[in-house]
């Protein structure tokens, strides 16, 4: 066995693991690490400005279809800065590795107050991680590394934690470096799963509703299938948009928000196959739900009337489709129906203005396979219904976390991982400036995504809210702002300013054909509610 450090041996088992980038923010605890990634020249290092940055860059850049995100960072601040895009990453099933600096190990536990310390730090990452473990010998590094990635790679895909003293990342020590293990994620139990072809075929006007899982499990070329073949339509969720073209018939929308069309519409259906959703917001179901999901503890959670079916989404629907196909013959096209029922749920949605002109400027200016990055913002949320989507991992939000300052940085990560594709980030004033500085990472690296800043000069949610609840009394949302376009070219940056629709839609085409990071400020006004 060869001898190395432990931060020798941490960067070449990340290296035969497929890790190709690193986003990180390097320190004291980390110098051993540094090296070691010095010496391993195949992996790329983005260095941030902030922590916060490093989780939402890896994250955007798993979500991307980049293969698994890693972040690096020192203890304590480092990680607590980190957690909120771990958060994210584990609202939204992402894989992401958290490698995270520890204080000396001999004094872990101890609350002596040693730099970055904090007492129980693992424990303080555990809710939002699938799994953490800390490593205390350089010998067990490619061990540990190894069972990370395999966490990483069975059953749903969440982020996961390993820490290490310095003292072990500097220790030298025999190594015996690992082969990378190959994980399959199964389908759903086979008797299972000819009981529900079974039901799905009995049913005469099934529904199909999809969650962000068909998009993580890459299923749209079965999902399309089995649609294809029941002529049933298909919902998404917002995480779901681009798991069936919005292009295609049988796609009837988003249920972000609700439809008294697409409520009715619902009562009709007799049966619901769910692929891959929480189903968090059950309350147009009264049928009976087939639900798929990877994670068992999902099954049943939020709506009791399920037949489940623990399996990856798209091996298992490519097993229904064999057994529906070999038993049944495929039924008549329903294409004039349900395009016009999907005509009926679109002309029933509110169209609230200016947000409705702004969505549609950027979907006419960003290609089809373009990755957006929706924020907590006015037109994010409008974009959740509205914003049609064409093709998987083209359109991500930060799931429930909901948290402001995702959108910038994640969509960084999204470039990194797709660097020929046009990558947007849409965000508020208020959300970007949680994470501008990035602007800085974007020109080092030269991460020529574009962000599009709808600049009200407030928390224009939070103000209109506060105005129209409280008799116009608002307090704590407005916003002091700098020039966001001189922001820009003070980080060397291209900024431009774009008033209205149409001027939004030419600089986002102008910016799209540009090797350099853009922002593109978009000032606003107050804007009525998105939610109709």
């Amino acid at each position: 066995m060869p001898k190395m450090t432990g931060g020798q041996a941490l960067a070449k088992s990340l290296y035969r693991e497929g890790v190709r980038v690193i986003f990180g923010l390097p320190g004291v605890q980390l110098y051993h690490m540094m090296d070691g990634l010095y010496d391993e020249p195949g992996i790329r290092f983005i260095n941030t400005r902030h922590e916060q940055a490093t989780t939402y860059m890896a994250d955007g850049y798993a979500r991307a279809g980049g293969g698994i995100g890693t972040a690096l960072v020192v203890p304590g601040p480092g990680l607590q800065n980190a957690s909120a895009g771990i958060g994210t990453a584990y609202a939204a099933s992402s894989p992401v590795l958290v490698v995270a600096g520890q204080i000396q190990k001999e004094l872990i536990g101890v609350d002596r107050g040693m730099l970055h310390e904090i007492n129980d730090q693992i424990d303080t990452i555990k809710p939002v991680t699938k799994w953490a473990h800390r490593i205390m010998d350089a010998a067990e590094v490619p061990e540990a590394v190894h069972e990370a990635f395999h966490q990483l790679q069975i059953g749903r895909p969440r982020p996961v934690e390993i820490e290490i003293p310095p003292e072990t990342l500097e220790q030298v020590a025999d190594v015996d470096l690992l082969e990378p293990g190959i994980y399959e994620r199964p389908a759903a139990d086979s008797a299972r799963i000819r009981e529900a072809a079974q039901m799905i075929s009995q049913a005469s006007n099934p529904l199909i509703f999809v969650g962000g899982g068909a998009v993580s499990s890459d299923a749209t070329e079965a999902l399309v299938k089995v649609a294809e073949f029941l002529q049933a339509p298909v919902i998404t969720t917002a995480e779901g948009k681009g798991a069936i073209s919005d292009r295609h018939y049988l796609s009837i929308g988003s249920v972000r928000f609700r439809s008294d069309v697409m409520a009715a519409q619902m009562e009709e259906h007799d049966i619901v196959l769910a692929v891959g959703t929480r189903l968090a917001s059950p309350d147009m179901l009264k049928q009976k739900v087939i639900q798929i999901d990877i994670d068992e503890e999902e099954i049943g959670r939020n709506y009791s009337d399920t037949y489940g079916l623990v399996g990856d989404a798209g091996r298992t629907l490519d097993e229904i489709h064999k057994i529906i196909s070999a038993t049944s013959s495929p039924r008549d096209s329903r294409r004039e129906e349900i395009e016009s029922l999907r005509a009926q749920i679109d002309d029933s949605s509110p169209t609230v203005e200016p947000q409705n002109s702004l969505t549609q400027a950027l979907r006419n200016a960003i290609p089809d396979d373009g990755i957006v990055i929706s924020g907590m913002t006015q037109i994010g949320y409008y974009s959740r219904n509205n914003f049609p989507v064409y093709e998987p991992r083209t359109y991500l939000t930060s799931s429930y976390y909901g948290n402001l300052g995702y959108a910038y940085p994640t969509a960084l990560g999204a470039k990194v991982a797709q660097p020929d594709k046009a990558v947007v980030a849409i965000s508020g004033d208020g959300g970007f400036l949680f994470n501008s500085q990035e602007l800085s990472t974007a020109v080092k690296h030269e991460i020529n995504a574009v962000v599009v800043v709808f600049n009200d000069n407030a928390y224009g949610n939070v103000l209109r809210d506060q105005e129209t609840r409280f008799d116009g009394r608002s307090i704590g949302a407005e916003l002091h702002n700098p020039d966001f376009v001189k922001l820009a070219e003070a980080y060397g940056a291209r900024g431009v300013r774009a008033e209205g629709a149409d001027a939004l839609e030419t600089a986002v085409k102008e910016a799209l054909k540009i090797e350099a990071p853009s922002l593109i400020e978009v000032p606003v006004g107050m804007m009525p509610s998105p939610f109709g």
